[in-house]
């Protein structure tokens, strides 16, 4: 039998290496052809592998070039282009997108900020709607993904009318004598919207502009307000309340036992022409409101729910009492349970009084999917090679060291990889002491699952030593990339910090809160303001904090003959509590033997540090002092004046000019973990830092919100929907 490839039989089996079989070009040449290639060491094949990708590029550019022609798979860069066809104008910054070099990620973010996909679909309709309060108020929605409520302040101006029209409607359905109208002092629930978006009783004549940006009016015959909601309603299910004083049953919603508004859950709007109302946006819900409409704000799926003892069924609307429990003065009735959704506060009567705790279902407000939360987390690849251990109700395991011991059992007798991950699968708590002992190889990771928030509370368990979470290497001299790796993600951490001790690779913690200060008092106030979040001591971990909030971070070790830490973080806010506190540093207020590695952070605190290698659009609230000035540089980023720094690129307040750098400093809607608003900066900020990052941006942990850029094309929308000779302005809620 001949082993000619040349003549070969055509179901002739092909050596091992091409039992695959092949692909491509190869695919198409008769089978004698690919034997020969075969013997002859595969150099046609490689060719042929050469071309496909060739030809792949061209393949896939000329269906990328297909769907550039619809605005539904248009790449980014193409949308002002289609919208030119139809007149559509680009909104402000978009040059930005092809020409300024932005981290991975951040062109899509902000090429979606000024050219909405939608909004280039929607032009032509929306030319046939101008003018209409509905298009207003879906502008808003579409360009900056906003809630908003639009308002024609001219019918809301209180001026004579002629008696012949008294009583008689107006197009809007309204009656005229209605607006110029008294205010009705026994009308409780319409005094408690005054001032506020959804305000109806009649107001006097205010000139001043309504799109001024210095202080609006808008109250004449041609103004027109929209009000915008830029924090977004967070959700929170199956929360367990934290027990202020169980002698009293006094509870708040918030684990941490801080005071925290409760917002509304808002519903879609039933079609584009329905105006918003109240129940469309993230409202703050306040008492009044709550006793009104209790029905449509409590209740499973909606706004809020208080469960008692393990109950699925929720406490009943008619046990319900809405009450001011700041003080915690007022005392429910037997069987009664009070809430205070402005102050977050539940308190339980005698005979309604929980035995086996208490669980909430609630919304708080924030600005970005930042810390601990049960937000979506994109970022999350899969792991095939991982084994997972669930641990929760129903689930193999109800404590977390549980499923660890049971990983390193699997691990040590070889039914397991050196990957394993702990999911934790519940909104609830666990007060465990949490020991990690890794071998070298082990990589470990403890998260949250998709929609939940798991809280890690660690309390005095042991009088000796301390309570922290604890990461240790097991053994002292393993390889450099046999160190073990540990990554924490979707937690909320309180009552202590995390130490990390030993040769362990890297230490990783994403999407994640370590209360700053450890806790939380009833105002939000640190409870241990000095006490760090994290404790690098004597290791060689490279600490990595994506999305997250903690507090400070101690480093402890030799310097002499010691590679410094490396320590980066990303989109995250650094807090020490305290501007004049140190947010990283070594013991005694020394320099930690780290180099610091920031994009798009805020630091509220001083930093005192070996190195930074790179700081970009971040914001220091506390003075920077750093031993190697030669090494690595800042970048668009805020310093207070006397900062220690390495060269300086485009900084503030460093291009504000003499005199100027008591106007440009930081401002912020607030610094209290815990509040709405935290880390965010005020609209009063100096433009030259709520713009000052390298793609216009606003500087800090809050940089991909892109606000600025948001605002412009919303101001911009606005200019050219609404009719000529109308006053229209933006009034930012919250």
């Amino acid at each position: 039998m001949t082993t000619d490839p040349a003549h070969a039989p055509f179901d002739a089996p092909l050596p091992a290496a091409e039992a695959a079989g092949p692909g491509g070009l190869a695919a198409l040449l008769p089978r004698w052809h690919l034997l020969r290639d075969a013997e002859e060491g595969g150099a046609l094949r490689a060719l042929l592998a050469v071309i496909d990708e060739q030809l792949d590029l061209v393949r896939d550019d000329v269906r990328q070039s297909y769907e550039d022609l619809f605005v539904e798979t248009a790449a980014p860069w193409a949308l002002p282009y289609l919208g030119d066809l139809v007149g559509y104008r680009t909104l402000p910054g978009y040059e930005r997108v092809l020409t300024t070099g932005l981290h991975e990620g951040g062109r899509a973010v902000l090429a979606e900020a000024v050219a909405p996909r939608a909004d280039v679909a929607a032009t032509v309709a929306d030319r046939r709607r101008k003018g209409t309060l509905h298009l207003l108020e879906e502008l808003a929605g579409r360009v900056t993904g906003w809630s908003a409520h639009a308002v024609e302040l001219s019918r809301q101006v209180a001026h004579t009318q002629p008696v012949r029209l008294y009583g008689a409607p107006d197009p809007h359905g309204a009656h005229r004598a209605g607006r110029g109208r008294l205010a009705d002092l026994r009308d409780g629930s319409a005094l408690a919207l005054a001032g506020g978006p959804f305000d109806a009783t009649a107001r006097t004549v205010d000139v001043r502009r309504a799109g001024s940006r210095r202080r609006q009016g808008g109250r004449t015959p041609a103004g027109v307000a929209l009000f915008v909601w830029r924090l977004k309603a967070h959700a929170l299910t199956r929360s367990p309340a934290y027990c202020v004083d169980r002698a009293r049953n006094l509870y708040t919603f918030s684990i941490l036992g801080n005071d925290t508004p409760l917002v509304t859950r808002p519903f879609p709007e039933p079609s584009p022409t329905h105006l918003s109302t109240v129940d469309h946006v993230p409202a703050f819900v306040t008492r009044r409101r709550l006793h009104d409409r209790l029905a449509d704000l409590y209740g499973p799926g909606k706004s809020l729910v208080v469960r008692r003892d393990g109950d699925d069924r929720p406490v009943p609307p008619s046990d319900i009492v809405v009450a001011d429990l700041s003080g915690w003065r007022y005392r429910p009735r037997r069987g009664q349970v009070a809430v205070d959704p402005e102050l977050g506060r539940i308190a339980f009567g005698s005979r309604t009084a929980p035995r086996q705790g208490v669980w909430v279902d609630y919304h708080h407000a924030a600005a970005a999917d930042t810390g601990g939360g049960e937000y979506g987390r994109p970022d999350r690849g899969p792991r095939p090679d991982a084994r997972v251990y669930r641990v929760g109700p129903g689930q193999p395991y109800h404590r977390i060291m549980d499923a660890y011991r049971a990983w390193q059992q699997d691990r040590r007798a070889g039914g397991s990889g050196p990957d394993g991950i702990v999911e934790i699968t519940h909104s609830g708590a666990h007060q465990e002491q949490l020991d990690f002992d890794l071998d070298p190889g082990d990589r470990l990771e403890v998260r949250a699952a998709e929609g939940v928030r798991p809280v890690i509370r660690l309390l005095d368990w042991y009088s000796n030593r301390p309570d922290a979470l604890n990461i240790r290497a097991v053994a002292d001299d393993c390889a450099p990339h046999e160190r073990p790796r540990v990554v924490l993600d979707g937690l909320l951490v309180a009552g202590r910090g995390i130490n990390v001790t030993g040769p362990v690779g890297s230490v990783v913690v994403r999407h994640s809160t370590l209360v700053p200060g450890w806790s939380l008092e009833p105002g939000c106030e640190p409870h241990s303001p000095e006490e760090p979040s994290i404790v690098l001591e004597r290791t060689t971990a490279c600490l990595q904090v994506e999305h997250s909030v903690l507090g400070t971070i101690e480093v402890i070790g030799e310097e002499a003959g010691e590679e410094p830490l490396d320590i980066h973080l990303r989109d995250s806010v650094l807090d020490a509590t305290g501007h004049d506190r140190e947010a990283l540093s070594a013991p005694d207020c020394r320099h930690a033997h780290a180099v610091l590695h920031l994009h798009r952070t805020t630091v509220i605190g001083e930093v005192h540090t070996h190195a930074v290698r790179i700081a970009e659009n971040s914001v220091f609230t506390g003075r920077l002092h750093v031993a190697r000035r030669g090494v690595g540089c800042l970048r668009y980023s805020y310093v207070p004046p006397g900062s220690r720094t390495p060269r300086r690129h485009r900084c503030q307040p460093d291009l504000a000019g003499p005199g100027q750098a008591g106007r440009v400093r930081p401002l912020f809607v607030s610094e209290r973990y815990g509040t709405p608003g935290y880390g965010l900066l005020a609209d009063a900020c100096a433009e030259e830092i709520r713009r000052g990052a390298d793609d216009g941006a606003e500087m800090g942990a809050f940089h991909d919100l892109y606000r600025p850029q948001r605002e412009d094309g919303l101001r911009a929308r606005l200019a050219r929907y609404t009719p000529a000779g109308a006053d229209a302005g933006i009034f930012f809620v919250t």
